[in-house]
């Protein structure tokens, strides 16, 4: 794989208040960052953009409630210095493996204190960061909140809920399939490819113009094009169009629209400090698979709510079943055809990626650097927000997951 360090501009060089990227009342054009002409997805503006996302495209709210946040007593020390050894044999910095993976936020949770926060580039503690596919750990664990509550049946088909998708590819699918992603369909998820179909998801769920003269469709209407490749249940892959299925579930079983949910399940609840918000189609509906926005400090209290197996804020918010089953992964054996170099022995379960390492760490996944990283044995959450220029986590694992495990020994330490 090419280094794209020594191709790209760096962290420092790419830091979109040291460019100007969007300032001045109107920007001039050379620092201006649109939707129709698609330069919000260009490096470096998606160093701006990840963080202004709803100056971007239309939005929905995550109302926080009218609560006090709940506290995140702190105990801050300096990680930076903590060493760490790379998947290519590099000793580094945890300091220098934020800005080689082009972090824009962090925050280090350790048995419930706020031992580490750091923003760069245009992020700042109250401002929420896109989540990308980290947002998919939250649809699967709405999901499993509604299994305990009984509305959903994981052995039931898709269709049960979801008639709409009879004659397409999800027709003779399993919610637990969908959920686990085992489908088997006819769906590309290529991120440096324009033919790939997430482009043509990114049209339907809003965050990519419509082609020049062809009418899009939304959401829902997309999904119920995709076609069958394959048997379903039988190995693990990755294809967001499974995420945004699961949300339609969720939306038809509680008869809330997706960011209601949240709101009233988890959101309010944990005590959030800030509101979130999702991204929506021409409809208003929210992308179930990477349209969530949410502070650092606040995507680090819903770890903190997994790692106490539901429990947060002087409250059980969710079952402990709901993040347990999590937690204990899904078949290895079906993950492995996926082919990720960098996750070796890893599972895929309810929409989180589970590592079966000896610290039982599992983790929300997102491109660009997205991520929410638990670690059960150490005590310890990470939250992290990024704008890598290389969409796929093969970018950022071979620094960030050595990262991670090197804060998590040294706090155990």
């Amino acid at each position: 794989m090419t280094d794209a360090r020594t191709e790209t501009l760096d962290a420092a060089a790419s830091d979109p208040v040291a460019i100007g990227w969007m300032t001045g009342f109107p920007p001039p054009a050379d620092k201006a960052i649109t939707y129709a002409d698609g330069s919000f997805r260009a490096f470096p503006q998606s160093r701006w953009s990840w963080s202004h996302v709803r100056q971007i495209v239309p939005t929905v709210n995550v109302w926080r409630g009218e609560g006090s946040a709940s506290p995140l007593p702190r105990a801050e020390t300096d990680l930076g210095p903590v060493a760490v050894t790379t998947m290519d044999g590099r000793t580094i910095s945890f300091a220098a493996a934020l800005a080689e993976t082009y972090a824009d936020g962090i925050v280090v949770l350790h048995r419930g204190k706020l031992v580490y926060e750091r923003y760069f580039g245009a992020l700042k503690p109250h401002i929420p960061h896109i989540g990308m596919s980290v947002t998919k750990s939250f649809t699967g664990t709405l999901a499993g909140i509604l299994v305990a509550d009984g509305l959903i049946d994981p052995a039931a088909p898709v269709t049960h809920y979801v008639p709409e998708l009879a004659a397409g590819g999800f027709g003779d699918a399993t919610v637990g399939e969908v959920m686990d992603m085992t489908t088997g369909l006819a769906y590309s998820e290529i991120y440096t490819d324009p033919s790939s179909d997430i482009f043509a998801l990114r049209r339907a769920n809003g965050m990519a113009p419509p082609l020049p003269g062809t009418p899009q469709l939304p959401l829902l209407d997309y999904l119920t094009t995709i076609g069958k490749q394959g048997e379903h249940g039988r190995v693990f892959a990755y294809k967001t169009v499974n995420t945004d299925v699961l949300a339609w579930i969720l939306r038809r079983a509680s008869g809330q629209s997706l960011s209601e949910l949240l709101s009233t399940r988890i959101w309010q609840p944990m005590g959030a400090e800030e509101d979130a918000y999702y991204h929506v189609d021409r409809l208003g509906i929210e992308s179930g698979g990477g349209g969530l926005n949410t502070t650092t400090r606040d995507l680090a209290r819903f770890g903190e709510v997994m790692r106490n197996r539901g429990a947060f804020n002087g409250r059980q918010i969710f079952p402990e079943g709901v993040a347990d089953a999590i937690a204990r992964g899904g078949d290895p054996d079906k993950f492995a055809p996926a082919g990720y170099a960098t996750l070796p022995g890893w599972s895929y379960r309810s929409q989180w990626w589970v590592s079966h390492n000896a610290h039982g760490a599992y983790m929300a996944r997102g491109v660009f650097g997205q991520a929410l990283y638990i670690d059960p044995k150490a005590e310890m959450v990470i939250a992290r927000y990024a704008s890598h220029p290389v969409a796929g986590n093969v970018a950022n694992d071979p620094v960030s997951l050595p990262a991670y495990m090197a804060v998590a020994r040294h706090l155990m330490g």
